[in-house]
């Protein structure tokens, strides 16, 4: 936002048509170097198979799209969270935040128990995200440790082994 932190930022679902847009904004959010980054297939794939239409958000700013979340059905239960993509020039100005907390809202309304998410706790605790173990959500792969976090959305108890959609699993 080159300093201009006043543009209006929108929330809305993704639509079909928008995802040539959703790919590039993922693309440019998790490239390294010249080769296509994974979370770019991944995204591909979940959109084939495992995602939550009514948790597949987009942030938008004049009318480009800048940001985007994507929740998958966990195998026995929950969704997992990712990837979470913004624009290089729109992070830091709020828009990943904007998304997370839609995200949690939306998933709130359709009664998901339990999000699941690999990540940064330092960013994701602000959302109230804890480390799954301390929520009763066991981590897919045990070196993830504190960063395979969870946020419990239910009442309930929330146990188990937490397993990503088919498509997290053909990661490399």
């Amino acid at each position: 936002m080159n300093g201009d932190h006043t543009r209006a930022v929108m929330i809305r679902r993704e639509r079909p048509a928008d995802r040539p847009a959703i790919l590039g904004v993922v693309r440019a959010a998790f490239r390294q170097d010249d080769t296509e980054p994974v979370e770019v297939g991944l995204t591909e794939k979940l959109f084939a198979d495992g995602y939550v239409p009514e948790l597949s958000l987009l942030a938008v700013v004049d009318g480009t799209i800048v940001g985007y979340v994507i929740g998958s059905r966990g195998v026995d239960f929950g969704v997992g969270i990712g990837p979470l993509a913004v624009l290089p020039e729109f992070q830091g100005t709020g828009v990943g935040t904007a998304l997370m907390y839609a995200l949690i809202g939306a998933s709130e309304a359709v009664d998901i128990p339990v999000l699941a998410l690999l990540g940064d706790p330092g960013y994701y605790s602000r959302f109230g995200f804890r480390a799954g173990s301390d929520v009763g959500v066991e981590s897919p792969d045990p070196a993830w440790g504190h960063f395979f976090q969870a946020l419990q959305l239910s009442a309930g108890p929330v146990n188990g082994s937490f397993r990503y959609a088919k498509p997290f699993d053909e990661l490399e």
